[in-house]
């Protein structure tokens, strides 16, 4: 199948595209093809800006650029305005539109220092409701070969291969030794083209990198978040995995437009609050999509506002999802959705979750539209060592896509993470996007608790010298009321610190949350308190703790740890 750029076709494309989309998407034909759908045109040669419908890119025949027209009928007045289905008559017709897109988008391609010598650039109609080439009469204003209509659709690939062919014979008629030594593109030009014409886009805003006056940064994926993308849409069930930092919350929030875009209704679920209550926030506008926390939603199944006064482990691993259950199978088809992507799904990976899971996707986990996010490095910290197992037991059809590159993290943060959290095999050089800035990682020892207060005002007051605001900064600990953060006697410390909640900072506070609360989040400059050896799972938790931190991280770690962390003794 062809490349799709981007790799779905929203549902209120017009219905010809939608059909040519589908066309070229599905065919073994198209294997080496890039297809670039709704391309815009900032730089028009005639209009402000333009659209190209298609952009086809077709390695040792060329590039066909395609307007496409729905419409039932077509005619042109007397007065020489075209007439399309119930549109008002406009003077521009479809073959000066995509003209101009063709010229627009060479002079581009010429800027950037494409070389299009023997690359046939050409430029066609697709009037896919109609039989255009029969209909039309003879007309100087466009050549047989560059109409297309309703039957091309049963062939289309041939049919663009038809017409570069065509398109490539008239160039050889008129320009001299056009195509003297082979017609290009070959696949490395052709990906150049498609990376030019659509340069990968940038997703998602989070703070910037540089303190002092920072807007903000866009976070851009890289080819491979985009590769990712494309597992998502040839494949029915996935899961993507790999470690902290590297966008898979960036990707299920994608993914799961993505699937709206298409008409589809779906739940975006994870295991952790803070984090559901950022993925609520920031898909707040996607309809037909139901986001939060795993158990949130099963609280709303059970028709419960909050979970009861005292509920215990057995209340959320069993009762809760029993009565979810119940209530999934009374409400049949009317609860059920035609995708479920969960992000967290290491956490989730039981088999009482699992079984409620099954239940919420139209064909069960088995044959359903599943889309699955976790980190099975060190992130699984409530005990669920077997979740990779019951994942590929329950979903037998799953296709794992293992994500490597780290686009949170400054690579001297991933770096002491190896060495800390003893991840295995670890960051490796080349595995990080954002350049390293030559300021290393603050570990700090500690041999009471109570000598933690003092580190950590002194911890906030450099990251505060070079130039970071206060609510940049998140101070994470394992504990939860017997933490530094909660119990410092500092007055000033006192003055400013303020528990996370998991919503936007505020101006002038220092946030504190537990590293479990945490989880999923990422905050420009993080420092670690009260990591000892003796805290449970603490190596876990001390990975998820570090790699909160994009730019800056002090971590206060017990002395005797700090030793057996370097190979001495405790």
């Amino acid at each position: 199948m062809a490349r799709m750029m981007p790799a779905y076709c929203p549902n209120d494309a017009p219905p010809g595209e939608r059909a040519l989309y589908a066309a070229l998407s599905s065919s073994s034909e198209t294997a080496d093809w890039i297809v670039l759908h709704s391309l815009g045109i900032a730089d028009h040669v005639r209009q402000v800006e333009g659209e190209a419908d298609f952009v086809v890119i077709v390695p040792e025949h060329g590039v066909l650029v395609i307007e496409v027209k729905s419409h039932q009928s077509i005619h042109r007045r007397a007065d020489g305005r075209w007439k399309l289905g119930n549109d008002a008559p406009t003077t521009r017709g479809p073959f000066q539109q995509v003209r101009e897109c063709m010229h627009s988008l060479r002079n581009f391609l010429e800027r950037k220092h494409v070389d299009l010598r023997s690359v046939p650039l050409l430029y066609a109609v697709w009037f896919t409701s109609i039989r255009a080439r029969t209909m039309l009469p003879e007309d100087p204003e466009w050549h047989a070969w560059q109409v297309l209509d309703s039957e091309d659709l049963r062939a289309a690939p041939a049919a663009v291969t038809r017409t570069l062919e065509a398109g490539t014979k008239h160039l050889n008629e008129k320009i001299k030794y056009f195509s003297y030594g082979g017609l290009g593109p070959d696949r490395t030009e052709a990906e150049r083209i498609g990376s030019t014409l659509r340069p990968r886009f940038e997703l998602a805003t989070v703070p910037g990198d540089r303190r002092r006056a920072r807007s903000s940064e866009l976070v851009a994926f890289v080819e491979e978040q985009y590769q990712a993308l494309d597992a998502v849409a040839e494949n029915r069930a996935v899961l993507f995995s790999g470690p902290a930092g590297c966008g898979k919350t960036f990707l299920a929030m994608e993914a799961a437009r993505r699937e709206v875009a298409m008409g589809r209704r779906g739940r975006l679920l994870c295991f952790n609050r803070f984090l559901g209550k950022r993925l609520s926030a920031d898909m707040s506008d996607v309809e037909h999509l139901r986001v939060g926390t795993f158990h949130q939603e099963l609280l709303h199944l059970a028709g419960l506002s909050k979970a009861p006064d005292g509920a215990d482990q057995s209340f959320w691993e069993r009762e809760l999802p029993e009565r979810a259950m119940e209530a999934l199978v009374e409400g049949g088809d009317g609860l059920t959705n035609d995708f479920l992507a969960v992000d967290e799904i290491q956490d989730l990976a039981t088999e009482p979750y699992l079984d409620v899971l099954d239940l919420m996707v139209s064909g069960g986990l088995k044959e359903g539209r599943v889309l699955l996010f976790g980190d099975f490095e060190r992130q699984a910290i409530y005990g669920n060592e077997q979740g990779r197992e019951r994942l590929r037991a329950r979903v037998p059809s799953m296709t794992s896509y293992r994500l490597f590159l780290n686009c949170r993290n400054l690579p001297r943060i991933g770096f002491q993470v190896n060495l800390l959290s003893k991840l295995e095999p670890g960051y490796q050089k080349g595995q990080f996007r954002r350049p390293d800035d030559g300021v290393d990682p603050s570990v700090l020892p500690y041999a009471s608790r109570r000598d933690q207060s003092a580190q950590l005002v002194k911890a906030v007051r450099s990251l505060r010298d070079e130039g970071f605001e206060l609510d940049e900064i998140v101070v994470l600990s394992p504990l939860g009321s017997s933490s530094t953060a909660e119990t410092t006697p500092d007055p000033w410390l006192r003055q400013v610190l303020r528990p996370a909640d998991g919503g936007p900072p505020r101006r002038g506070q220092l946030a504190y949350s537990t590293i479990q609360a945490f989880k999923g989040l990422d905050a420009p400059a993080v420092i670690i308190t009260d990591m000892d050896r003796d805290v449970p799972n603490y190596e876990s938790l001390l990975y998820v703790g570090l790699t909160r931190a994009t730019d800056r991280l002090f971590a206060l770690i017990e002395s005797g740890t700090l030793r057996a962390a370097f190979g001495g003794h405790p």
